[in-house]
């Protein structure tokens, strides 16, 4: 005949069990107090987060095809009309399909945005060509005055094309960059290396590339922001050469003309 449990072993179950949920209550506010302080370690760009603005980008393309559709015929891609018109048009797609916060995951939309960059770069690089071999032979630059003025426009342009890129490439663009797809970045800025500098939501935007595509093209190196990769090095490498080729020959031309 079996002999059922007596009231003390039963008590003494039922009151380990007791304790045991009663620490694992007293545990859980300080489990999810260091999972909420983790994720508040955790910096911005390496999570998932809100898009960008759209209005940063779209005024930079805007003022680059400005620049371009001023410059004079000789230095343009003919018919000159044609290339500012498409690179509009491409920009009203991208506005259409993202118009406040660009967040759109979808790879035509991806390769409208890389057409577009595309298509500013050749036309700006087809103008800073005919405009280094106009200098070379001696057929541009007649008056310091436009000369210089044609050389500060491909020169602005020129910052505005690579710091498109640069936004564009890192960590695969600004898509990929708000679903934090890739873990590493291809430029380090210093909000990254000292996040303590930099407030909780801060991550790199249009502004921050403009800045470092600037700081390149007038300093002919890197200052603050660190290329982390092969083709960002490559790539902050070309728009230094074009840079310093463009302010040296047009420099140099309107200095003679001076005298």
């Amino acid at each position: 005949m079996s002999q059922e449990p007596g009231p003390a072993e039963t008590g003494d179950d039922g009151t380990a069990a007791e304790r045991l949920d009663r620490i694992e209550e007293l545990l859980a506010p300080a489990v999810s107090g260091m999972e909420a302080a983790g994720r508040r370690l955790r910096p911005a760009w390496q999570r998932v987060t809100r898009g960008e603005p759209r209005w940063p980008s779209t005024v930079a393309v805007l003022a680059a095809v400005a620049l371009q559709w001023l410059l004079p015929e000789r230095l343009t891609i003919h018919p000159e009309w044609l290339l500012p018109v498409l690179e509009v048009a491409l920009l009203l797609m991208l506005v259409a399909a993202d118009p406040v916060r660009i967040e759109r995951v979808s790879r035509p939309y991806r390769w409208v945005g890389l057409a577009l960059i595309a298509m500013i770069s050749a036309a700006n690089g087809w103008s800073a060509v005919h405009l280094v071999i106009g200098l070379v032979r001696g057929t541009e630059g007649e008056d310091a005055g436009p000369l210089l003025a044609t050389g500060g426009a491909i020169w602005l342009t020129n910052v505005i094309v690579f710091a498109l890129w640069y936004w564009e490439w890192d960590r695969g663009g600004p898509v990929a960059r708000v679903h934090a797809v890739r873990r590493y970045p291809d430029f380090l800025f210093p909000q990254m290396a000292n996040p303590e500098l930099a407030p909780e939501h801060w991550e790199p935007q249009f502004a921050d590339y403009l800045y470092l595509s600037f700081t390149n093209a007038t300093a002919f190196s890197p200052t603050d922001v660190m290329p982390l990769t092969r083709w960002a090095k490559l790539l902050m490498l070309l728009q230094s050469a074009v840079s310093l080729l463009t302010v040296v020959l047009v420099v140099a031309r309107a200095v003679n003309i001076f005298k």
